[in-house]
C-alpha cells in the first residue's frame, strides 16, 4: 500500500518515528546522517561522514554491525534489526540504539533507521532494582518469620493468633497444640475451642480496650483452668486477636518453687510497699529479729529494725524511687532487743497494676573475716576505717575515734622516728613520760615489745 506512496510522505513518517536516520554506500560508508530526537544530539559530535558504520560503534559490538550490514545487502528489501552501542569517548556513557537497515532492490546503498534505547535500560534497571528490592523485602520478612515462630516455641504458654471476623486460629505453637486439640492433630485453621460465655465476654472487652485478661478459664477436656491474656490488633481492614494461655498448674508449680526458695533461704527477705510497710518476710529475718511469728512485723515501717535512723531506709526507698538498683549497700540490723548487726541490703522495685512493691534482700556480714575489718574491736588504723563506719556510729563518737586514730599514728611516727626510744620520743611529742607510758598502753602500742627508755 505503501509502495506509490511519496517520497516525501514516507520521509516524514520515518522522521516522526524515527531517532537518527543514516545513509550508507554499498560497503557501508556513511553519506549523511539526520537526527531528529533532540535528546540524541551528542551524536553530532562524532564525525559520521566518510566513516564506516560499525568504526562508530563499540568495540563489543562492532562485529554485530558488520554482519547486520552484510544480511541487509544480501537481502534487499528486508529490514535487518541490530542493537548496538555508540561510543562517545571516554569517560562518557555509551549511547543504546536498535536499528532498522534496509537495502534497496538497487543496491545502491543502506538506509539505516534508529531508534533511542535509553529509556528502556532505564525501565530494565529500575524493573532490575525494584526485583532486587523485593528479594531483599521477602527474605527479610522470611528471617522475620523464622525469628517470631521460634519465639512463639519458646515460650512455655500456649500462643495463638485468631482471626475476628471467623473466629478461626491462624497461628499457633506446639504448646497451644498440645493443650488445645488432640493428640497429633493441630488448631489451625479451626475455630478456637474455647467456647464459653466467660471466654466471649473476655474477646469483647479486649475489643473495647485492647488488652483483656482472666486469671481463670476452663479448657476443653482438661480438669485444670487457666489464665487467658488478649490483645486486640487492627491491621488494615483485618482485625486479629492474640490469645496466650497459661497453665495454673505450671503457674502453681512455679509458684511453690519460689516460695520453697524464699523460706529457706539463708539471707533474709522482705517484702514492703512503696512507703516501706512490711508486706510479708522470710523465716530468717524474723529469727534475725527475735520475733515469733510474721503478725508481729506486718504492716509496720522496715526502718523499726534496718539502720541506725530512719535516714538508711529513706534513702533506699528514694534510689529505688528513681528508677536505681540497690546493691549491697551497708547498714545495721537492730532486732527486737536493741542489739545490733552489720548487714548489706540489695532491693528491687516492681510496679503492678498501679501499685509498687520493694522487696529487701539483706545479709548478715557482722562475722565476716576480712584484712580491713578484723574480728576484735580495736581502733580503726585509717581515716578510710572511720568513714566506712558512717551510719553505724554517731558523729560524736566518729569525731573521737578520728582524734585518737590521729594520735596513735603521731606516737607510732615518733617511735619510729627515735627507733623506739620512748624518752626520747615523749620529747618530740611534747608529752611526759608518764602521759607516752600511759597513752601506749591506751592504744595498745609496743604491748609485746619492751621498748628502750633510754634517754
Amino acid at each position: 500500500m505503501l509502495g506509490h506512496s511519496d517520497s516525501a510522505i514516507l520521509a516524514s513518517m520515518l522522521e516522526s518515528i524515527a531517532d537518527v536516520q543514516l545513509q550508507l554506500d554499498a560497503s557501508g560508508v556513511c553519506v549523511d546522517i539526520q537526527v531528529t530526537n533532540p535528546e540524541l544530539t551528542d551524536l553530532m559530535r562524532l564525525n559520521w561522514r566518510g566513516l564506516e558504520w560499525h568504526v562508530l560503534c563499540g568495540d563489543d559490538h562492532r562485529e554485530r554491525a558488520v554482519q547486520a550490514l552484510k544480511r541487509a545487502m544480501n537481502n534487499p528489501g528486508e529490514a535487518v534489526r541490530v542493537d548496538i552501542h555508540h561510543r562517545l569517548g571516554e569517560g562518557e556513557q555509551d549511547i543504546p540504539m536498535s536499528y532498522r537497515l534496509v537495502c534497496p532492490p538497487s543496491k545502491e546503498g543502506i538506509v539505516a533507521v534508529g531508534r533511542d534505547l535509553r529509556v528502556v535500560t532505564d525501565l530494565r534497571q529500575q524493573l532490575l532494582n525494584a526485583q532486587h528490592a523485593m528479594e531483599q523485602d521477602y527474605w527479610a520478612l522470611r528471617q522475620m518469620e523464622n525469628r517470631y515462630r521460634r519465639l512463639l516455641e519458646l515460650t512455655s504458654d500456649a500462643v495463638l493468633v485468631v482471626d475476628e471476623a471467623t473466629g478461626r486460629v491462624l497461628e499457633a505453637n506446639s504448646q497451644a497444640n498440645s493443650l488445645l486439640a488432640a493428640e497429633g492433630q493441630s488448631v489451625i485453621g479451626k475455630p478456637v475451642p474455647l467456647n464459653s460465655t466467660e471466654f466471649d465476654q473476655l474477646l469483647q472487652k479486649a475489643r473495647e480496650s485492647g488488652s483483656a485478661q482472666i486469671s481463670h478459664i476452663t479448657l476443653p477436656n482438661r480438669a485444670e483452668s487457666s489464665e487467658a491474656l488478649v490483645n486486640f490488633l487492627r491491621q488494615g481492614a483485618e482485625s486479629r486477636f492474640l490469645i496466650r494461655l497459661s497453665s495454673s498448674e505450671a503457674a502453681n508449680a512455679s509458684d511453690t518453687g519460689l516460695m520453697d526458695l524464699y523460706h529457706t533461704s539463708p539471707d533474709g527477705i522482705v517484702q514492703v510497699d512503696s512507703e516501706a510497710r512490711i508486706l510479708s518476710a522470710n523465716p530468717t529475718f524474723l529469727d534475725w529479729l527475735e520475733v515469733n511469728s510474721e503478725e508481729q512485723v506486718l504492716g509496720r515501717t522496715l526502718d523499726n529494725w534496718i539502720g541506725r535512723t530512719t535516714v538508711d531506709v529513706a534513702v533506699l526507698l528514694s534510689n529505688l524511687r528513681q528508677g536505681k538498683s540497690i546493691k549491697l549497700y551497708a547498714s545495721i540490723l537492730k532486732n527486737s532487743v536493741g542489739v545490733t548487726s552489720d548487714v548489706e541490703i540489695s532491693a528491687a522495685a516492681v510496679t503492678r497494676n498501679g501499685g509498687t512493691k520493694i522487696i529487701f534482700f539483706i545479709r548478715d556480714i557482722s562475722r565476716r573475716l576480712t584484712s580491713d575489718h578484723p574480728l576484735t574491736e580495736r581502733l580503726p588504723r585509717s581515716i578510710e576505717q572511720i568513714t566506712e563506719r558512717v551510719g553505724r556510729l554517731p558523729l560524736k563518737e566518729l569525731v573521737r575515734e578520728s582524734t585518737d586514730v590521729i594520735e596513735a599514728l603521731c606516737i607510732e611516727a615518733a617511735l619510729k622516728l627515735t627507733r623506739d626510744n620512748r624518752a626520747s620520743a615523749a620529747e618530740i611529742l611534747g608529752l611526759s613520760r608518764q602521759s607516752l607510758y600511759t597513752k601506749l598502753r591506751r592504744y595498745g602500742i609496743g604491748e609485746t615489745e619492751s621498748g628502750n627508755d633510754a634517754a
